[in-house]
């Protein structure tokens, strides 16, 4: 009879929620799912069609088509899984909300034979009404669960109306109930109406998740229609950290008992999942350094690896501060252990962190280590948390050592060629360190030049070096490049500043400025590094930082006072890129830039100080990034905020001096 009906739809002129997916594909979706005997989830996707694209009208497939999803996801011939699939389509489906008597037999699947059918038609229910209902008469505790969470988002977002007394009384009653899993479920599902719940309830939330026996409980009940698969109790361990988030001293004792308590207990799950939350809290929080620096130190010696492998990374963002831990993690520079959903090793994380205290134990071996990490493939697309620092992060900082570390590094540049990501990475290196380190690694550079993927940085680098590179100058010439105007203006100057001709460079530069290339940024910098004598450009400059797109307007303002020494209207542009951040802003690349034209200036506006005092007070990680550069960056851009306060400080002693008061 459903096939008959099926048959007897007209379906041309209709049109699904997508102009790739025509409505024949709807069509024989549906022909499948009621003729085959083994229908499968997957003869359920082309149906997602029928969805209303970003919460406009449904598609006119979909009036048509509801009535046999409906009938399908009622029907118990069908594979449970099946059913589960068709139930979430007509979840997808019921945007707008549906008021039409079309889905009365949706509403009937709440009180479907098969309980999971009925935990997943909670997400369609209709109503506060129809879910208390259900939950007056449901028995089964893998469905009330769900039915419960849905009761306490229905009043926490304002739907529940005239029912919300009702939903209240029952997450009420609730909170006495002697089933531990439950009561978190009550808790979790309270927490929309009174954030604070769970802090008051801390205890035994921490009692409940550390008690072994409950934890195969939490898979067995815990179900929600939109995540596939139960909950664990680790992903509840989670999820319950982040109800406590309003309140950071609350979720920083949470997570630190519970890592505590498993290790007691010898819990290795629980401990990693609260490690995880650490992790989040400390990447966010500042002020939850002090607790947790310790208490990683104290985990150094855990007998599980992944364990280890969480604390070395806490100890390693922290720097300096993790110092006295120096000797354990030098005692696990030959720990491999490692977790199957992390990235790296033990004695990888501990190295770094040897390196973040500049620890000469930590030299050895780190550039093959750093080459093999270069040259895994896929390295590029890790994701998790922890992960092990970019090339780049480890290596800058340890300037002071190249004594040690650039034989192995021109070795693998030798080794590896243009096209190893060691050997990009490395190069990036030596442009940073600068200095003497490049005249060392002349040699190995020249042969870079042949390739379009190394070139240009090795062109910056000759560059630098000035007349130091002269004997550079016919490979410089012959270089291969991409085809840009950037990059071969780039050659040409590098041409003029090993060959010694300063004239003929400062000419270029400033005339590029002058012309309002697209290269301003490059042609900027070049410029401010002539000082003074290149004043004659001073108006281009200036016109650049007035009327130039907004990324150049600061290298503008800095260059011009590089060139004339007057520090107006310099300082007010510096005052543009500086006081936001203290009202949230998160531009740090240019708060950076600025911060360090403040120190070499010498110079601060009481704006500027004003605003650098509030944000030494802000708790907030002053990064947009997440994972070890939230931490690491916010250290550095912190201590240039205290470095230019100092100039400031010093300034006003300097002018007490000289006035007498």
């Amino acid at each position: 009879m459903l096939l008959r009906a099926l048959d007897a739809v007209e379906w041309a002129g209709l049109e699904t929620g997508s102009p790739s997916e025509p409505v024949a594909d709807v069509r024989r979706a549906l022909r499948r799912l009621v003729r085959a005997g083994a229908a499968t989830e997957e003869d359920t996707y082309p149906l997602y069609a029928l969805v209303a694209r970003d919460g406009g009208e449904p598609p006119s497939a979909a009036a048509v088509a509801l009535p046999f999803v409906i009938a399908l996801a009622a029907d118990p011939g069908l594979p449970v899984a099946v059913r589960c699939a068709l139930v979430d389509v007509l979840v997808a489906m019921r945007t707008p909300a549906p008021n039409s008597e079309d889905w009365y037999g949706a509403w009937a699947l709440l009180a479907d034979p098969e309980p999971a059918v009925r935990r997943a038609a909670t997400a369609l229910s209709g109503g506060t009404g129809r879910l208390l209902e259900r939950w007056r008469v449901e028995t089964d505790p893998a469905v009330r669960l769900p039915l419960l969470l849905a009761l306490g988002e229905e009043a926490a977002v304002g739907r529940a109306g005239e029912r919300a007394e009702e939903v209240r009384a029952v997450l009420a009653d609730l909170l006495d109930t002697d089933d531990p899993v439950l009561w978190v479920a009550a808790v979790h599902a309270s927490a929309g109406l009174d954030r604070d719940l769970p802090v008051r309830h801390m205890d035994r939330l921490i009692a409940v998740f550390s008690d072994p026996a409950l934890r195969p409980r939490f898979e067995e009940v815990w179900h929600t229609p939109a995540v596939d698969g139960p909950w664990t109790r680790e992903d509840l361990v989670r999820s319950t950290a982040e109800l406590l988030a309003h309140d950071v001293d609350a979720e920083l004792s949470f997570v630190v008992t519970l890592i505590e308590t498993s290790r007691r207990s010898a819990d290795t799950a629980l401990c990693r999942e609260a490690l995880d939350a650490a992790w989040l809290l400390l990447s966010d929080k500042r002020s939850t350094e002090a607790v947790l620096l310790p208490l990683a130190g104290a985990l150094l010696t855990d007998a599980d690896g992944s364990v280890r492998l969480r604390a070395a990374n806490m100890l390693a963002v922290l720097g300096r501060a993790a110092a006295p831990y120096a000797d354990a993690l030098a005692g696990l520079l030959d720990d491999d252990a490692s977790d199957d959903l992390l990235d790296g090793t033990v004695r990888e994380f501990a190295r770094w962190a040897l390196t973040r205290m500049d620890d000469p134990r930590a030299l050895p071996g780190l550039i093959e280590q750093l080459r093999a990490q270069e040259e895994e493939q896929g390295r590029a697309y890790v994701l998790s948390e922890p992960r092990r620092p970019e090339t780049a992060d480890v290596l800058i900082p340890l300037r002071a050592h190249t004594d040690v570390l650039l034989p192995a590094m021109l070795q693998t540049i030798r080794e590896g060629g243009p096209a190893s990501g060691a050997t990009r990475a490395f190069l990036g290196v030596l442009e940073a360190w600068g200095g003497d380190v490049r005249a060392t690694a002349l040699p190995d550079l020249l042969p870079l030049l042949t390739d379009t993927r190394t070139s240009v940085t090795v062109l910056r680098l000759l560059s630098a070096m000035g007349p130091a590179a002269a004997s550079a100058e016919p490979a410089v010439r012959t270089c291969q490049v991409l085809d840009h105007p950037g990059n071969h203006a780039l050659v040409a100057r590098t041409v003029l500043r090993i060959g010694g001709d300063r004239e003929a460079l400062l000419r270029a530069v400033g005339e590029a400025v002058l012309r309002a290339e697209d290269s301003w940024g490059a042609s900027l910098s070049a410029l401010a590094e002539f000082g003074l004598d290149a004043a004659p450009y001073a108006d281009g400059v200036r016109a650049v930082m007035e009327n130039g797109p907004h990324w150049y307007r600061l290298t503008a303002a800095i260059t011009l006072w590089e060139i004339t020494g007057r520090v107006q209207p310099t300082v007010g542009v510096l005052d543009e890129f500086i006081l936001p951040i203290a009202d949230g802003g998160e531009d740090y690349g240019f708060f950076q830039d600025a911060l360090r034209a403040v120190i070499r200036m010498g110079v601060i506006s009481p704006a500027i100080r004003t605003a650098l005092l509030t944000v030494r007070q802000s708790e907030r990680r002053l990064c947009v990034e997440w994972s070890y550069p939230r931490i690491v960056q916010d250290k550095e851009l912190r201590g240039l905020v205290e470095e230019a306060l100092g100039c400031a400080d010093a300034a006003a002693s300097a002018d007490t001096v000289r006035t007498g008061f």
